[in-house]
């Protein structure tokens, strides 16, 4: 158990023997013991492996009860090994901690994900996909307004959503996965707002079109298209840009971009897909992009992030409700004991508002 912990988080903190072994004053040789089980550490190592790898002792004997499944990176050619296998190793670790506050509740208070019953059993174009996005909005009670927290729509309906600090390359916008046949989403916490809101509703497409799409039909394509309909719908592109277009200022990609959180390059895309802009325009617009190197980074302020907060709000219902104890609920938050006091009673906010 222990040698597996101890790897498993090596591999998220994105340190090799050599470094981990420089970090708690030990030989590169005895971490390799300790992960290959021929030898444990003393209690005086083990304090400092648990301090260089950012997580408490009790990690290291958390029996190994989740397993990743059915994985499916949206990654760029230039991930390397190293880099997959640390932001896996820190998918598995927040999902440990997920489905052990889950274990703990009598009824856990989040709803298992059910397929939702306006998908079809087969999808026999990209204008069906676009009827799903639609559809899927209707029954999750949307309507064609802005959707302001992705995360949340998400984990209210039971899907899991991680956002991980293991890569800052850009390489990994984000992952699938399945854990004890939840659905899991992962997205970077160094991506932008609107790029992580992209990820996770292309995600939510795989989930959802993956085995029901007609022969022919490109799965990437098609999940790109239930992004950009399901983030931006038609009928409130149209409100915003009318039904025609000869041309587009800046400013309007700009300010659209910020009210429904979907970049700038995504917003002309969709315009030039329901006919509001003509090819020629988009182009044009295209090369703009290239050449001011909007492509990479776009103008104007950043979208802001989402980040999830319910697994933190869960914790505290648990422990008010006396389900979990004080050191139950530091450990699942990654807290050391007198940390998460303080935390709990606002000790360190009230401390910060005085200074």
């Amino acid at each position: 158990m222990f040698s597996e912990r101890l790897l498993c988080a090596r591999s998220a903190a994105g340190l090799s023997m050599q470094a981990l072994a420089k970090a708690v004053g030990l030989s590169a040789n005895m971490i390799k013991k300790y992960e290959h089980g021929d030898s444990l550490p003393s209690s005086d190592s083990l304090l400092k492996l648990a301090k260089a790898l950012s997580v408490r002792v009790e990690y290291f004997f958390r029996p190994v009860t989740v397993e990743l499944s059915q994985i499916e990176y949206r990654k760029r050619a230039n991930a390397t090994k190293s880099v997959l296998g640390q932001v896996q190793a820190d998918v598995l670790e927040q999902v440990e901690r997920w489905i052990d506050l889950e274990n703990q509740w009598p009824v856990f208070p989040v709803p298992n994900f059910k397929i939702p019953a306006c998908v079809p059993s087969e999808i026999q174009s990209l204008d069906d996909v676009d009827l799903l996005a639609y559809a899927l909005r209707n029954e999750w009670d949307l309507g064609f307004d802005r959707i302001s927290d992705l995360i949340d729509l998400l984990e209210s309906h039971g899907i899991l959503v991680v956002v991980t600090n293991a890569v800052q390359d850009g390489t990994i916008d984000g992952l699938q996965a399945h854990a004890n046949e939840k659905p899991i989403l992962v997205v970077s916490a160094h991506a932008s707002g609107d790029r992580q809101r992209f990820t996770l509703a292309h995600e939510l497409g795989h989930l959802l079109v993956h085995n029901r799409l007609a022969e022919g039909i490109d799965e990437e394509k098609a999940c790109n298209r239930f992004a950009s309909c399901f983030l931006l719908p038609e009928a409130s592109l149209r409100k915003q840009f009318g039904d025609r277009r000869n041309n587009i200022e800046l400013q309007e990609l700009y300010l659209l971009k910020n009210e429904f959180g979907i970049s700038m390059a995504a917003c002309l895309y969709r315009a030039k897909e329901v006919g509001i802009i003509k090819e020629s325009l988009y182009k044009s617009w295209q090369i703009r992009f290239s050449k001011r190197g909007w492509k990479k980074l776009e103008p104007g302020e950043p979208y802001p992030v989402e980040k999830t907060s319910l697994f933190e709000q869960l914790v505290y219902h648990a422990l008010a409700e006396n389900i979990i104890s004080d050191s139950k609920a530091a450990e699942l938050l990654g807290m050391s004991l007198i940390r998460f006091r303080q935390t709990r009673k606002l000790e360190l906010l009230d401390a910060a508002s005085h200074q």
